[in-house]
């Protein structure tokens, strides 16, 4: 019987993926895979080859063009972009990249041909920021944080280089102008600006400097978000230690608040004085006094911002009121015509506004003085007075306990509620003939509109509103003034849902009387035999109300 023959072990042919038994989906995966093993191969050979003789030191060259970093429609090669950090970080640690006065002449050649190829491997990672994808972008960023911190360490004379006018300079634009750069943002303020002091002083170096001429809506947009991100201003016992490079700690300018501080301040002047689109202000004045003033060692400063911004009239002198005030009462800003604007901005459109709470908050802060006069007050009461005639319920109930409680600080006005005539014929022919409001509505200076002469009539008239709450609350002038003061806060912030809410509760409130929606409820409504039927209801073939529908 015969029987099989081993051949010689040397002998046997290595078997192909086919042969083995390997599906063909993972034998497409092997050959697909292929390719990128031998492109990583080369480039760690390369990068070997390098830290291995200066006699390859052309192969940085190499990567460089490899990098495909301005190639149009071609994807930045990371992997070779991380290699040639490692290449530099190594170069820059070894010495390689410093100058020396004693090194000879080709010394000094191969230190300048590798400051040439670092200076453009720089520019490719800055190019990539600014147009690559998103996780190309996040990727170049860490790369160039990390040069920065390799050339501070190693190269302390080039500490001012690197920050000011160098690679940080150029990370901050691509930063900003960056196409789809939102996420590139992001990680720049959360990874970098916001943990580490000596970053976010020299972004804010940067951004006085960009600022400082003028810039689209969108790329000031970018910097205010940049700026607002950094809303913790250090107090005069900050102690400074979260640095990204170590030798930062030695610096005295980032160790200073008042560094800090002066810079911060010039960014954000830069930024508020530039081309500022009318939603940019506002939501610049809607920060003033939580991130921005906080910065300013000298917020005078900000006096023209302010006053410029007060000018414009509508809900941006409303936002611009609180900044305004802080000036005038801390600073001694002197503005003569405050009282005469912000009578100005009692219209009808405020009762209307989103910011109406706020601006209520602080006219209650600015109208509590004793030592105003009460021409001014009053004028301010009647002001108030004639605009709840034609405002929302919840502006209503606020305008209410607002006049009482301006009654209760500046008793003098009270003649607006109530005068007695002496003379009896001028009585009578009131009476009979009625007479007209000495107030002008028409005056801009609150102090001759000749309201102390007039009278609360218009609350008297909001007794009878339709809305019982505010009925209730109106009635309260009417009363004895037997309550200290309303405190604001509890009618401040009244809207219809809330109003609608308390009226209907939990739903378990009896009600006393079921409501009447029809006195005699008919039995038919379009048709004239049910209304003849129902009789007593306009039963005329040309009805109005059956006229108002076509049914043919």
């Amino acid at each position: 019987m015969p029987t099989r023959v081993d051949g010689a072990t040397g002998s046997r042919k290595r078997k192909t993926p086919k042969e083995a038994g390997v599906p063909s989906s993972k034998r497409r995966a092997v050959a697909d895979n292929q390719p990128e093993d031998d492109a990583m191969d080369e480039i760690l050979k390369l990068e070997e080859q390098i830290s291995e003789s200066r006699k390859y030191y052309n192969n940085i060259a190499t990567l460089i063009s490899m990098l495909n970093a301005d190639e149009p429609g071609q994807e930045p090669n990371l992997l070779v972009a991380v290699s040639l950090c490692r290449v530099f970080s190594r170069l820059i640690a070894g010495g390689n990249l410093n100058d020396s006065k004693r090194a000879a002449e080709n010394e000094k050649i191969i230190v300048a041909w590798l400051k040439e190829r670092c200076q453009e491997y720089q520019k490719a990672l800055v190019s990539i920021m600014r147009n690559a994808d998103t996780s190309s972008q996040v990727t170049a960023l860490t790369l160039c944080m990390r040069l920065i911190n390799e050339r501070v360490t190693h190269i302390p004379s080039a500490d001012s280089e690197v920050w000011s006018s160098g690679l940080f300079k150029g990370v901050f634009e691509a930063v900003v102008e960056a196409r789809d750069g939102q996420v590139l943002q992001s990680e720049f303020v959360e990874k970098f600006v916001q943990p580490y002091e000596d970053v976010r002083y020299y972004t804010f170096v940067q951004v006085s400097e960009y600022a400082a001429t003028e810039r689209t809506s969108e790329t000031l947009e970018i910097l205010i978000s940049l700026l607002s991100h950094c809303d913790s201003a250090p107090s005069t016992d900050h102690k400074f230690e979260a640095f990204y490079i170590k030798s930062s700690s030695t610096n005295k300018r980032l160790t200073s608040v008042n560094s800090h501080r002066k810079r911060a301040q010039d960014a954000w002047l830069a930024v508020l004085n530039n081309n500022l689109s009318q939603s940019q202000r506002k939501s610049l004045l809607r920060i003033m006094a939580h991130t921005i003033e906080p910065w300013f060692s000298r917020p005078e400063l900000l006096m023209d911002f302010l006053t410029d911004s007060y000018n414009v009239g509508g809900a941006t002198s409303l936002l611009a009121l609180s900044g305004l005030f802080y000036l005038i009462r801390e600073k001694n800003l002197d503005y003569p015509q405050f009282y005469t604007k912000l009578y100005s901005l009692l219209d009808s459109d405020l009762l209307h506004s989103k910011h109406r709470s706020r601006f209520f908050r602080l006219m209650n802060t600015f109208l509590l003085s004793t030592h105003l006069p009460a021409t001014l007050v009053a004028s301010f009461i009647k002001r108030l007075s004639r605009l709840a005639l034609n405002a929302p319920p919840p502006a209503i109930v606020a305008i209410v306990p607002f006049i009482y409680n301006l009654f209760r600080h500046h008793p003098i006005c009270t003649f607006m509620l109530h005068r007695v005539i002496r003379d009896q014929n001028f009585q009578k022919e009131l009476e009979k003939e009625g007479m007209d409001d000495p107030f002008d509505p028409n005056e801009p200076d609150p102090t001759r509109t000749d309201a102390i002469e007039s009278s609360l009539w218009e609350i008297e008239t909001l007794q009878s509103h339709y809305h019982p709450n505010v009925a209730a609350i109106a009635r309260v002038i009417s009363e004895q003034f037997t309550k200290q003061q309303y405190n604001l806060e509890d009618f401040l912030d009244y809207t219809y849902q809330g109003m609608l809410q308390a009226e209907l509760g939990s739903g378990e409130k009896p009600l006393k009387r079921i409501p009447v929606v029809e006195y005699q409820i008919p039995k038919r409504i379009f048709t004239d035999r049910g209304l003849e039927e129902d009789g007593g209801l306009d039963t005329a073939p040309g009805s109005f109300m059956r006229a108002l529908w076509d049914f043919s």
